[in-house]
């Protein structure tokens, strides 16, 4: 039986490779991040995209290292024509800002590769119970599933 597949969103990298930190929320993340990693991993298929190693390549050169590192790791899927026209539909048929139009191509390529969940923390434009409503309903009328959209706390096993 095939794996369920996992697009890692950008954030999810960054908060794996980023050093300890002192701020309680970001220390907290990084922390579920890690446990999600060292335990759940490994039953998923995972996968980025172009737009995740763009992100990542960004900033400060040492953690874009860290985090190339650890992104080219992992299958990469192919960048689509239908992945740009969904992107725009994204970003004009929902509430998705326009100046998020990463955040957009993200859900559109995980979307049109049929992937099964988004894995994110980025909550303000993806995981966010606001425009997920609107997100579902645009890919499935442009012919494609979306994506669960979660966190890693989210994807956890259940005990």
């Amino acid at each position: 039986m095939a794996k369920p597949t996992v697009y890692l969103e950008t954030t999810v990298i960054s908060l794996l490779t980023a050093r300890p930190t002192r701020d309680v929320v970001q220390m907290a993340l990084q922390q579920l991040t890690l446990e999600w990693w060292e335990t759940r991993r490994h039953d998923f298929e995972l996968y980025v995209s172009d737009f995740v190693l763009q992100e990542a390549a960004r900033g400060d050169q040492d953690a874009a290292r860290r985090r190339l590192e650890l992104a080219v790791k992992f299958k990469e899927l192919p960048f689509t024509g239908e992945i740009e026209v969904l992107a725009a539909r994204l970003l004009e048929e929902t509430r998705l800002p326009a100046k998020s139009k990463q955040d957009a191509l993200h859900l559109a390529s995980a979307a049109v590769h049929g992937v099964d969940y988004l894995l994110t923390w980025n909550c303000t434009h993806i995981a966010n119970a606001v425009i997920i409503p609107d997100v579902r309903t645009v890919c499935r009328l442009a012919g494609f599933e979306c994506p669960q959209i979660c966190t890693p706390q989210e994807l956890m096993k259940a005990s």
